[in-house]
């Protein structure tokens, strides 16, 4: 009987291809990612093939492949009916509309009647559509930025990322389309066993996702303290506490957002807590 296998597809080349293997990696998965285009994953019921990102959300609408990891700005350019699984937190960047330095720009009606190149033509359609601005879309595959110091646009339409390129070409960003991050997207409907892999597969991102954003903690603290600060770090359900050998005081072991991390330390010193480590975690099952 054919073993049911789960077909992902990830970027060949370019910025997602290597936070995607990292993902899947750091997710239990182990696969070779040589030069070849698909690959069997040795402990896991998954095949990863290796594409062009734009190209993914086309493969899964024809069911060659299940899901895939693209950036959500090619998933709204290609207007596929895949759905996001998953969020994944990386390759973070923004569509940006922008205009050369020493043009003057009060606001988006700034845009009538200019020609705006880009390479992600729908988005900005339904962006200019939305905001009721008459514009002419110049469609480039790449090297966008170049388009206006060489007369062939008045602005463009482009991914940022640290604005240094956009800088460098003498441009400067006015307006954000959207906002994109990775996205694990996936067929609206699979077949009973193959839904069942994807939802294993994200279980394990979404441990990887929990402990990326908690660290755990451990401290000292007098006897006295243990309510207050329990209160502070009360963890996924409470602290462990661990008696001293000194009387009078105990280990408390907890877990704190990434993102309330100063803010707590600076509540725990205040409350007695000392000898505070700070470990980071590999996997954080809820």
């Amino acid at each position: 009987m054919t073993e049911t296998l789960l077909r992902i597809a990830i970027q060949k080349s370019g910025r997602l291809k290597e936070g995607s293997i990292k993902l899947l990696t750091e997710s239990g998965i182990s696969f070779g990612n040589g030069e070849q285009l698909k690959v069997r994953a040795d402990n896991f019921p998954l095949e990863i093939l290796f594409l062009r990102d734009d190209d993914i959300p086309q493969y899964i609408q024809d069911d060659v492949v299940d899901a895939g990891i693209v950036g959500e700005n090619v998933l709204k350019e290609k207007q596929s009916d895949a759905v996001i699984q998953k969020r994944l937190g990386f390759a973070r960047c923004r569509l940006s509309i922008a205009v050369p330095r020493q043009q003057a720009y009060r606001n988006i009606t700034s845009l009538r009647n200019k020609k705006i190149a880009t390479s992600y033509p729908v988005i900005v359609k339904n962006f200019l559509k939305k905001n009721k601005i008459d514009a002419e879309i110049h469609v480039i595959s790449g090297s966008v930025e170049i388009a206006p110091s060489i007369g062939l646009a008045d602005a463009v339409c482009d991914l940022v990322s640290s604005g240094r390129t956009l800088s460098s070409n003498g441009l400067r960003e006015v307006e954000t389309i959207l906002n994109s991050e990775a996205v694990l997207i996936g067929k609206k409907r699979m077949t009973a066993k193959k839904q069942t892999i994807l939802n294993k597969l994200l279980f394990r991102i979404e441990s990887l996702q929990n402990a990326q954003s908690n660290k755990y903690i451990l401290l000292n603290c007098p006897d006295t303290a243990i309510k207050k600060i329990s209160g502070i770090i009360p963890g996924m359900k409470s602290p462990t506490i661990l008696p001293l050998n000194r009387k009078g005081w105990s280990s408390l072991h907890s877990v704190v957002n990434e993102n309330e991390f100063w803010e707590k330390i600076d509540q725990l010193k205040k409350f007695g807590a000392e000898g505070i480590l700070v470990i980071p975690i590999e996997k954080m099952i809820s």
